[in-house]
């Protein structure tokens, strides 16, 4: 039985490094890709572990107003967004851990109450924006998610991760 679970846990990471070489060795036939990619890789990686990540919280969100909830209601929208904040920072912080900051810090607690505490901060701008343009201004609730909302909550989440929370030591 060691074995098996010996042999499992040792093939994991060999998978990942096998599918990272693989990218890169699709990206070398195109020079000028590689290279914005090599470059500036922990930013594309982000941004598709943050699309991912919306994705989840945009269905979670999705599935609260469509069946739940109203969203022209002040305290209702509130709620909405706070069930999509919960389901994309239990989504997002093992991707952003492992695959964006290559995070190796045992303090995974502390760390994710960090990251937890971050995303909190920046749900509040999310709860006040969406409050401002819908409730307030009327607009229509996902063109504000889409195009206010996200792009704001996105670039201050990298911002926070990069800066605070999975900093490298010097």
């Amino acid at each position: 039985m060691e074995d098996i679970k010996e042999t499992v846990s040792t093939a994991e990471p060999e998978r990942r490094r096998n599918l990272e070489d693989k990218f890169r060795d699709w990206l070398e036939w195109w020079p000028w890709a590689h290279k914005i990619f090599c470059k500036h890789e922990e930013l594309w990686v982000y941004l598709v572990v943050g699309v991912l990540t919306t994705i989840v919280s945009w269905v979670a969100c999705f599935l609260a107003e469509h069946f739940l909830l109203d969203s022209t209601d002040t305290f209702q929208n509130a709620i909405i967004n706070t069930i999509g904040w919960v389901a994309g920072v239990c989504f997002g912080y093992p991707l952003n851990r492992s695959w964006v900051f290559r995070s190796t810090n045992p303090h995974i607690a502390k760390e994710f109450g960090g990251f937890a505490a971050s995303r909190l901060s920046t749900w509040f701008l999310d709860i006040f924006i969406m409050w401002l343009t819908v409730n307030v201004l009327s607009w229509n609730y996902w063109i504000s998610k889409i195009c206010i909302s996200a792009v704001v909550v996105t670039v201050l989440n990298y911002v926070f991760s990069k800066l605070l929370i999975f900093k490298k030591k010097k």
